[in-house]
């Protein structure tokens, strides 16, 4: 006899911010974004990369906005293009009031080096009118001087004081359509900061480690620092920010919401490590069993143990799984066995059983596009005495 147990997990309680066709924050989906390598300007290339990115997966795209040629040109990119569009403004003011006059769907502002309180505000009230919002992005490598004399360095309080007090300036507004960033390039201090803030704010934050630098080292950077903030239920849109092409980039940050359950999307194939202990050609049956399932969207976990001693266990964890050795194993769905298999036969076996798994799954209501952890649960034996 079983019971299950639903998971603790509790994602953080944030307002929901609306950013073009996509609502931010709630119990929204963790969307990903990424940003434009082009001279805004460029149209013709700004928009061929954005096509780019969306094939990819991308579902929100920044450009930055240094010149009023930039500026000028916003509608035409809107005008061609599909994702919520967000305008990246640095040092001059002007720029952001310029883009709000075209259909843009967020601008970005840094604090840090926007020119000063009264110039925010103009932008502020800007944004108010014309309905867009706006995320508030504090950088740890640009943070005001006055927080950064005030603590001795740009340390997660002073990064969280800089986005509070920005925040009450926009609130004094009457504006509240807010997302917040606290990046740095070090993992610990983003990590900290966004959870100090997270103590304090319910506004929806956009996550992510700034110039991590190139992959792989870069992934898995990003990956130490997005995904623990994940796992606290921090995080409503994140980017992985990465010195490759874009479709590296964004994979990167879907797979680090598969990793940790927030957005499950496709497949999960799960291999034990090579050891002493096995006794089946793994990597044969993982080759082949991963070309074989290449462009499922199916949210399944499948594991593939050929170890007789952890095997039993956690293939009875996924939601099919084989646990084998000396040739020959045992198919687990849902945690009970279903049938046993010879070793040439454990390929055709698993893909029949997600076929299987498919059509139940369609006759019970349909296959969800994507599941999260709320919704996973574990099967654990009752203890009696």
């Amino acid at each position: 006899m079983t019971q299950m147990y639903q998971s603790p997990f509790q994602r953080h309680k944030t307002r929901e911010v609306r950013v073009g066709s996509v609502t931010i924050g709630g119990t929204n989906p963790i969307w990903v974004q990424s940003m434009t390598t082009t001279d805004t300007h460029d149209v013709e290339a700004t928009v061929r990369e954005i096509h780019h990115m969306e094939e990819a997966g991308c579902e929100i795209v920044r450009v930055t906005v240094p010149k009023a040629e930039d500026a000028a040109i916003l509608s035409e990119i809107k005008r061609r293009i599909k994702l919520p569009l967000i305008c990246d403004i640095h040092f001059d003011y002007k720029m952001a009031l310029a883009a709000l006059d075209h259909p843009i769907d967020k601008i970005r502002i840094n604090p840090g080096n926007v020119g000063g309180i009264e110039r925010f505000r103009q932008v502020l009230r800007k944004c108010k009118d014309k309905g867009v919002s706006m995320r508030i992005g504090v950088n740890a490598g640009s943070l005001e001087r006055e927080f950064a004399m005030k603590y001795g360095f740009p340390c997660p309080p002073a990064m969280v004081d800089s986005a509070l007090r920005y925040i009450e300036i926009a609130e004094s507004e009457g504006y509240h359509d807010i997302i917040v960033s606290l990046k740095s390039s070090d993992v610990m201090t983003a990590v900290e900061a966004y959870r100090l803030y997270a103590k304090q704010c319910d506004y929806p934050t956009h996550v992510g480690i700034t110039e991590a630098g190139q992959p792989p080292y870069a992934v898995i950077k990003s990956a130490a620092g997005i995904a623990p903030l994940l796992l606290d239920g921090i995080g409503d849109t994140i980017r992985v920010s990465l010195l490759a092409d874009k479709k590296v980039e964004i994979e990167a940050a879907f797979e680090i919401l598969q990793a940790t359950g927030r957005r499950v999307r496709k497949p999960e194939l799960i291999a034990c490590p090579t050891c002493g202990r096995l006794e089946i050609d793994l990597t044969k049956i993982m080759n082949e069993l991963s070309e074989r399932m290449s462009g499922r969207k199916v949210p399944i976990k499948v594991s593939v143990l050929g170890c007789v001693v952890n095997g039993p266990g956690e293939a009875k964890e996924a939601d099919l799984g084989i646990a084998a050795g000396k040739g020959k194993g045992v198919i687990f769905k849902r945690g009970e066995i279903v049938r046993h298999v010879l070793e040439h036969e454990m390929v055709d076996a698993l893909i029949e059983e997600i076929d299987k798994w498919e059509a139940e799954e369609q006759a019970a209501g349909g296959l969800p596009k994507e599941k999260t952890v709320e919704t996973k649960r574990h099967r654990l034996p009752v203890l009696t005495k």
